[in-house]
């Protein structure tokens, strides 16, 4: 268990996150700052009043101060606003971005030696821009984007075959976004290959709804997306950082020749415990699987240009 774990941003995926830390005991204290008064504080007083019905001895504290957070060991930075209409692509990227750089230089002034969990859109190159920010290393600033595109795809392929969502062993690397790649050659139902039990056409059909995931919750919603999956795969890293699980999952980190890729936030298979990124495996991909990843890193650097010229 942490001492205190921080959730930046009290919005749906920020509050879900924050009460499932809370659920699951990871942390004896969890905290969520918003700029909006008087939103973590009231969100936060409500998910205590339901420790004495869920059972957690978890304080939870809401704030406007980034103080509150002081040496938080992690913090899940879910900060910043949704494309709105009539603003471009890289208007969002530049936006966030300056939200992102000013939660984490936040995050270096009061917790130095944090780990930061970053969800804020577009993932990949908001880490990046924290990263900067913050001034940590790349163990202590990765993202939140396979585990959620991972569940994505487990559960889309468990309703195809009609088999417990436990039983599918996936994983999809590269940004969080359209370029997301599934590990087709690396799924498998109980250890038996997914080729061997659908056909090629569907599972390229899943492939592809899972790369517009987030999209599709998005039209069903119309004024909002995601947040229940989100703040699920969120947890999942906290957890396996507080418990120090050293669990393998893919997450967004910063390559240094990882996959012949040199300075990009990425999604790699990643280990992760009590430090951090305590390692990225490098497994071997199929030519079009690596191709296909390498495309994924380039788009993704590509945002990362519009933050520098920004």
């Amino acid at each position: 268990m942490l001492r205190k774990v921080t959730v930046v941003g009290a919005g749906h995926v920020g509050a879900t996150a924050a009460q499932r830390v809370a659920e699951k005991h990871l942390a004896r204290e969890v905290v969520m700052v918003d700029v909006v008064e008087g939103l973590p504080q009231g969100k936060a007083l409500d998910q205590w009043q339901s420790a004495p019905v869920e059972r957690f001895d978890v304080k939870m504290r809401g704030s406007n101060d980034y103080d509150a957070a002081a040496d938080s060991d992690v913090f899940v930075v879910t900060a910043g606003i949704a494309r709105k209409p009539g603003m471009s692509r890289d208007d969002l990227v530049k936006t966030n971005a300056g939200i992102v750089r000013s939660v984490g230089q936040e995050i270096a002034r009061i917790a130095p030696e944090a780990i930061v969990i970053m969800v804020s859109n577009p993932l990949d190159a908001m880490c990046y821009v924290a990263r900067q920010a913050t001034g940590f290393p790349r163990e202590r600033v990765i993202g939140m984007a396979g585990v959620l595109d991972t569940a994505r795809y487990r559960m889309f392929l468990a309703e195809a075959l009609d088999v417990s969502v436990e039983d599918i062993q996936a994983m999809v690397l590269g940004g969080h976004g359209d370029t997301m790649v599934p590990l087709v050659s690396y799924t498998t139902v109980s250890g038996i290959p997914v080729t061997q039990l659908l056909p090629a056409d569907q599972i390229e059909a899943i492939v592809a709804r899972t790369r517009g995931g987030g999209a599709e919750i998005v039209g069903y919603l119309k004024t909002g997306s995601a947040y229940y999956a989100p703040s699920a795969a969120a947890t999942q890293m906290v957890e396996a950082i507080a418990l120090d699980k050293k669990r393998i999952l893919p997450a967004s980190a910063w390559l240094q020749g990882e996959y012949d890729l040199h300075d990009v936030y990425c999604g790699v298979p990643c280990k992760l415990g009590r430090a951090g990124l305590e390692g990225i495996l490098e497994v071997t991909l199929s030519p079009a699987e690596h191709q296909a990843l390498r495309a994924s890193a380039a788009a993704v650097q590509e945002v990362q240009q519009v933050i520098d010229h920004g």
